[in-house]
């Protein structure tokens, strides 16, 4: 059985986002266009992280980034077989599911780095990791102005493998922001300090490495022209580029970008973009009830819609349980009949009202909370800006006993 409140995601519409991602970034970039990392965390933003990144991987892609081990092994319990990159921190983890489920981990501080090396020596193995720079989301990551005296231990560690070198943007999504490319100079000045601490752990170990390195050798190693480089065999290699940041300056591509939002077809605001991508969620649910209000009576709890003359209301059972947010009363709008119907009164943990006067509407009828009927469309950024949050939230709001319908 399933509820009237479903959600149906399109995968074909997903692998063609993918698809043209990566042939905006080859038209852009030519022969040093950059690879993706498809950022599926949080239940991909709520669209079902199983089917979506299987879905990708048919697509082509080879890289799949989640946020904690937890959504790792449910990737792999999935039955995903590429690389799967977790960004999140580990240091309080169960480590086990790293080498239980191959998962790539992220170290972005020293007793990490201590935890991931001690792991991985009880398992007899040699782990690939990606390094984290905090240039100035002082969050996770090992600091960009303290790299010397922070990574000579990790990168000593003979358990462990430097894959890639990443860092993540504050403000990208910020025109005005001027920390944005303080953070790229902060992280290209960061990679240098990488370069030289790496350069010396691995003399210490006994490797033959060119003595003498300059900070130009170690930019051209890891800071090309801008475009990046997709070339497989550099390693470490470098990312910094979400999605907002993607489409804001080519010179933070690197060797591969990170698109998320971009996938399930929405542009980051306040940003525009050329690219013609499909939002691939549509939620939508039934009328169950529809009834008269006469002038003078309030609607819902509270009774914060009172009728100024007589007016008709449908009842659909959509609410903040579903994680419809309680803001989009007096805010937001429905489609009905290819029309909008103004969501009146407040949300209800499983219902909302929609002031359908006027409309020659029944029980039984479709209501569309995202996505087009007839000529009109409600999207998720238009959801966001009637509350004031962020496309990101509506979508990992959406609830667990919505079911997600995969075409």
């Amino acid at each position: 059985m399933i509820r009237p409140t479903v959600a149906r995601i399109d995968l074909d519409a997903l692998k063609s986002n993918y698809r043209r991602i990566v042939a905006y970034l080859a038209a852009e970039a030519g022969d040093r266009t950059p690879g993706v990392i498809a950022v599926v965390k949080a239940n991909a933003y709520g669209h079902g992280a199983g089917q979506v990144a299987l879905a990708l991987e048919e697509a082509g892609a080879d890289l799949v980034a989640c946020a904690d081990i937890e959504e790792g092994h449910a990737l792999r319990e999935a039955g995903v077989g590429a690389e799967i990159l977790v960004f999140g921190a580990l240091s309080v983890s169960d480590l086990d599911g790293l080498f239980d489920c191959r998962l790539t981990p992220t170290i972005s501080t020293p007793g990490a780095a201590r935890a991931v090396q001690a792991a991985a020596k009880r398992y007899n193995q040699r782990l690939r990791y990606h390094l984290k720079i905090d240039t100035g989301m002082n969050r996770l990551g090992f600091r960009f102005d303290n790299v010397r005296r922070s990574l000579p231990e990790l990168l000593a560690s003979p358990n462990l493998e430097l894959a890639a070198i990443y860092t993540h943007f504050a403000t990208a999504d910020d025109p005005a922001s001027p920390l944005f490319n303080e953070q790229r100079l902060r992280f290209e000045r960061a990679l240098v300090d990488v370069e030289d601490v790496d350069r010396g752990a691995r003399r210490n170990g006994g490797e033959d490495v060119v003595p003498g390195g300059s900070a130009n050798s170690a930019v051209e190693r890891f800071v090309l022209a801008p475009g990046g480089s997709s070339r497989p065999e550099r390693s470490p290699y470098i990312h910094a580029a979400n999605s907002a940041a993607m489409l804001r300056d080519s010179r933070v591509w690197y060797d591969r970008v990170r698109p998320g939002l971009l996938l399930y077809g929405i542009v980051p605001p306040p940003l525009a973009s050329t690219l013609s991508l499909t939002p691939i969620m549509t939620l939508t649910s039934r009328i169950v009830a529809v009834k008269g209000v006469r002038t003078g009576e309030g609607v819902g709890y509270g009774v914060k819609f009172s009728a100024e003359i007589p007016t008709t209301i449908a009842i659909v059972p959509a609410g903040y349980a579903d994680g419809l947010d309680l803001r989009l009363a007096g805010r937001g709008s429905v489609l009905i009949r290819g029309r909008r119907a103004p969501i009146v009164g407040s949300v209800c943990m499983d219902m909302l009202i929609a002031d359908v006067t006027g409309l020659d509407v029944s029980p039984g009828d479709e209501v569309v909370i995202i996505g087009s009927q007839g000529d009109d469309r409600i999207d998720v950024r238009e959801m966001a800006a009637q509350i004031g949050t962020i496309p990101y939230e509506i979508l990992c709001r959406i609830g667990s006993r919505i079911e997600r319908l995969y075409r």
